[in-house]
């Protein structure tokens, strides 16, 4: 799709971050989790509160894909001290890559993560890594395709449903 842009999100678009949070966690995941666990996660995790504070953290940065005017995917990078694992470390973590269903197999994902390593590029780090869930197989394959491996796991709460999440990471060469 030659017309999708990659552009940074602002605070001005907090309401379009959390309507397409929720939108892509739902299509994602609302099949194989409950409804209960489901809603307790979106309410805490794409709260305009929760969301404000993540889009004023110096360390995270948030993206939009966007056909034209429509935003159909998102994805949210950190470094340093905003990383869920390893904050220390030189390297960028990639927390969430979503696409609305309707643009699944339409190189969008692609797309975001390209501007991902793009970043890490630029900002020189050792490696990218991510969280995915171990019954998430589409997002694992895209990953594996990417050339990321995994190194270790970590557990992912859903509501009260604990869950494990694989992690992954590209070295990238220096």
């Amino acid at each position: 799709m030659e017309n999708i842009r990659i552009v940074a999100v602002a605070f001005q678009d907090v309401f379009q971050l959390q309507y397409i949070g929720k939108e892509t966690f739902l299509d994602t995941f609302s099949d194989i989790n409950t409804e209960q666990n489901m809603k307790k996660y979106l309410n805490e995790s794409f709260s305009i509160e929760q969301l404000n504070d993540e889009l004023s953290n110096e360390f995270s940065q948030f993206y939009f894909a966007k056909l034209d005017d429509e935003v159909i995917g998102y994805m949210k990078l950190n470094t340093g001290q905003a990383q869920k694992e390893n904050p220390n470390e030189n390297a960028l973590e990639i927390e969430r890559i979503y696409v609305l269903k309707g643009f699944h197999g339409k190189k969008v994902g692609q797309q975001l993560y390209n501007k991902a390593i793009e970043i890490a590029k630029e900002v020189a780090v050792d490696y990218v890594w991510l969280g995915v869930w171990e019954k998430n197989f589409r997002a694992i394959a895209f990953y594996t395709k990417n050339g990321f491996v995994q190194f270790d796991t970590h557990e992912f709460i859903l509501g009260d449903d604990i869950q494990i999440d694989l992690l992954m990471k590209l070295e990238l060469n220096k």
